[in-house]
């Protein structure tokens, strides 16, 4: 009996876990969050590190000082649709989440790595985005693939 509530305990803990990770992507969503570089550093890891749509490599510093201005950012601007999230907890203390955003009609696949901290704040440690290509402008060797 004492190893069904242990492991009811462990599934409980991992839905706790990819909820926070969620909370704080959502977060990172927001025009809110995204305008206000105190707010969005208390988000990301100190060692964080972003692969861009672009392919472009971002710090943590890089991304805290360009967020402001990037997609997503203006109050009366568009805003990220997120899509198809899930999460899967990898190990103690460490999340991954994947989904699709939609922004000015632009499509891209993400997937982020979230870890717990000493004192259980949850933080992105790290984010990709792919572009989702429009339909028919594929090249042949992804038709293919």
């Amino acid at each position: 009996m004492t190893d069904e509530v242990n492991e009811q305990h462990a599934w409980d803990q991992w839905d706790d876990d990819v909820r926070a990770a969620v909370a704080g992507e959502l977060r990172l969503m927001d025009p809110t969050v995204r305008s206000a570089r105190d707010v969005a550093r208390q988000l990301l890891d100190p060692d964080f590190v972003e692969v861009g749509a672009s392919g472009r490599r971002w710090s943590r510093e890089d991304i805290l000082a360009a967020l402001p201005e990037m997609d997503g950012a203006a109050e009366d601007g568009a805003r990220y649709e997120p899509s198809d999230l899930r999460g899967v907890v990898l190990a103690p203390g460490l999340v991954h989440l994947t989904y699709e955003t939609t922004i000015n009609e632009e499509r891209a696949r993400r997937s982020s790595l979230w870890r717990a901290g000493h004192d259980g704040t949850w933080r992105m440690y790290y984010h990709q985005a792919t572009i989702v290509p429009a339909a028919g402008r594929r090249r042949a060797h992804e038709r293919h693939a």
